[in-house]
């Protein structure tokens, strides 16, 4: 069966950076689009990046542009995300996701509903 598990999370201080990794199994990778999420408390899951299976492609949450950075490592079936400039509203579970079937890379690449299969997430705590 399908696993993805997250790793990386932790307690940072505002301005500070993180890495996070994903590994799956179950699945041959590099044929699928692979995505990040968050949740905060209270809130609803929101995306935060994708990526392409070749990872030629990405794509961001506008707040994320420019301070996150997804990359994924085919041989290692595993994907990143290189979190800078962390805020305090970062303070999130971050989980990342896998479809069950290969999509075109796309605008439905950020949608929760995308997605069929999602690790346990790791907790992201950044202190002002």
């Amino acid at each position: 069966q399908v696993q993805l598990v997250e790793s990386g999370g932790g307690l940072v201080q505002a301005g500070g950076s993180l890495r996070l990794s994903c590994a799956a199994s179950g699945l041959t990778f590099s044929n699928y689009v692979m995505g990040w999420f968050r949740q905060a408390p209270g809130k609803e899951r929101e995306f935060v990046a994708a990526i392409s299976w070749s990872g030629g492609r990405t794509a961001y949450a506008g707040s994320m542009k420019g301070r996150f950075a997804i990359s994924r490592d085919n041989a290692k079936n595993t994907v990143y995300l290189q979190m800078n400039s962390l805020k305090p509203e970062d303070t999130a579970v971050y989980y990342c996701a896998a479809p069950s079937t290969s999509y075109s890379f796309g605008y439905a690449s950020t949608a929760p509903k995308s997605y069929d299969y999602w690790g346990q997430g790791t907790q992201v705590t950044v202190s002002s």
